[in-house]
Parts: C-alpha cells; structure tokens; sequence
C-alpha cells in the first residue's frame, strides 16, 4: 500500500510556491505522492493556480514522491500539448509522474466548460478523452506516429523526448461507481480513481467495482487500484485502511480540503491544521 495527498489547485493552495512547500512536507513526512486537482476557474475571489506549473515547482524541490493531477479531463486540452508538457515534467522528474484521467463531470465544474464555449455532451467528451489517450500514449513513445479520429488528428515522425517512465507514463482513469464505461476504459490502462456515489457499504461497492475491473482486464501488467479518502488521524490509519488493502486497493490517497479542518470552501482555510497533518506522515 502505498499513501499520498490530494489537494485542490485553489484556495490556499491556489499557489505554486505553496504547492511546492506542501511537496517537500509531504516527502520529509514519509508519504508516498502528492496529487492536486486540475481546475480552471472556482469563483472569481479564489485564485487557481495552473497544475502543470505547480507540478513543475514540486517536481524541482523533491527527489522521491510520485506527482500528479487528479484528474485532466482532455477534452478541454490539446492532446499534444498535454503530451508535451507531461513528457517535459516526467523527464525533469526523473520518471515520477502519474497521469489521471477522466471526463471533468464533477458537480460544480460546469462553469469550467460553459464559460469557454468547451464540449457539454459527456457522450462527446468520453469520444474526445479516448482519443486524447491514444494520442498521448503514441506520441509518449517518441516514436513516429499517425492517428486519424473524428475529433483529433496527429501525424509525426518522432515527438522527442519520451518519457522517462517505459511503455509509458502511469495512466489512471477516474469515474462515479456505479456508472460503468469509465471502469471498462480504466481496465484498458494502468489504474482506477474511483469515486463512490452509489449508496450502502462502501467497501462492498469497492469489492464491486474491483471486480468489474479486473474482469474487463486483458492485459497482466501491474494495475493500481486508489482510493480516495477523507483525511484519517495517523494513530488510526493503519487499522482504517486494513479491510480496502485486503481488497487489493494500493494507493490511499487522502484529500487536503477545507471542510475537514474546519474552514470551508468560501472562507479562509485553515493552512496551519492542513500542513500538520501532512507534517504527520504516515
């Protein structure tokens, strides 16, 4: 099992510098990864900063943890500039970059797509990000590549450099359990960002899903299963994540947000609590 933290790229930490501090917080503190989200616009009194950079910052002050944006939803992105860019910070990282995936149809982050005149259908968007991945995952190679979709093309003889990691940087794909195209797509990749909506057991909609997963799976490479948790008091996280590492999960990947300590998303966060439970470590 493997742990990691998940913050927003908003509010207090709608920084890059901040980004940056909490990275080497977290990787002095004995955690695995530090994952923040990728947002354009909250509202207009809270300032968001850009992943890739704040990625590029955390990547330039640490040595060990995974980085990442959980998740890029491609369908607003150009499918080889995202290649660039994450070909770029896998190689300054040292192969340290995991890419999540997914169609951005989070509640709330309408206004990211409506306000730019972006792709509403999810039908459309699912066609874009499947595309998009095909994409990023052929011109990650390095090698010559041609691809002709309905929504993107790409023709090139070589897209140097590859990524640092082989065959390719980590993909992770994200859905809402128990909706079940985005685990059939999480099968064809390296991993699943579930998010549970469905109501009941919790761990047995887990135990559901995993199995789904790995019944569409065709490959044997290693695949990670993550779960996404509220943040739990160290004394208690060993016996708290016991029964979802029985299940297979390997990586708890626990989110940073105001309501859990004590602020809320519109006020002024409690920085201060945050970064101690990060100081924690695992």
């Amino acid at each position: 099992m493997k742990y990691a933290l998940d913050l927003p790229n908003f509010g207090a930490f709608g920084d890059a510098r901040t980004v940056a501090e909490m990275a080497v917080l977290a990787e002095q503190a004995g955690w695995d990864g530090l994952f923040i989200w990728d947002h354009l616009i909250r509202n207009i009194h809270t300032p968001v900063v850009d992943p890739w950079i704040a990625l590029t910052a955390a990547a330039m002050v640490t040595e060990r943890i995974k980085l990442g944006a959980m998740v890029t939803p491609i369908a607003r992105r150009r499918p080889w500039k995202l290649a660039r860019e994450t070909a770029t910070l896998d190689q300054l990282s040292n192969g340290r970059l995991i890419f999540g995936a997914g169609l951005g149809g989070a509640s709330g982050s309408e206004v990211e797509w409506d306000y730019f005149g972006e792709e509403a259908n999810l039908k459309t968007r699912a066609k874009m990000l499947d595309e998009g991945l095909t994409i990023l995952d052929g011109l990650w190679s390095g090698e010559p590549f041609d691809f002709m979709g309905q929504h993107y093309q790409a023709k090139t003889q070589g897209f140097l450099p590859a990524t640092a990691q082989r065959p390719r940087i980590p993909v992770w794909i994200a859905g809402f359990w128990p909706n079940k195209p985005p685990f059939r797509r999480a099968a064809r990749w390296d991993g699943v960002f579930p998010i549970i909506t469905a109501e009941g057991d919790s761990q047995q909609h887990l135990a559901d899903l995993i199995a789904y997963v790995r019944d569409h799976r065709t490959s044997d490479a290693p695949f990670d299963i993550v779960y996404p948790s509220p943040p739990i008091e160290k004394a208690k996280r060993a016996e708290h994540v016991a029964p979802y590492k029985a299940l297979g999960v390997t990586w708890w990947v626990e989110t940073i947000d105001p309501d859990q300590f004590g602020s809320t998303w519109d006020g002024e966060w409690n920085l201060e609590a945050m970064k101690a439970h990060i100081a924690a470590g695992v």
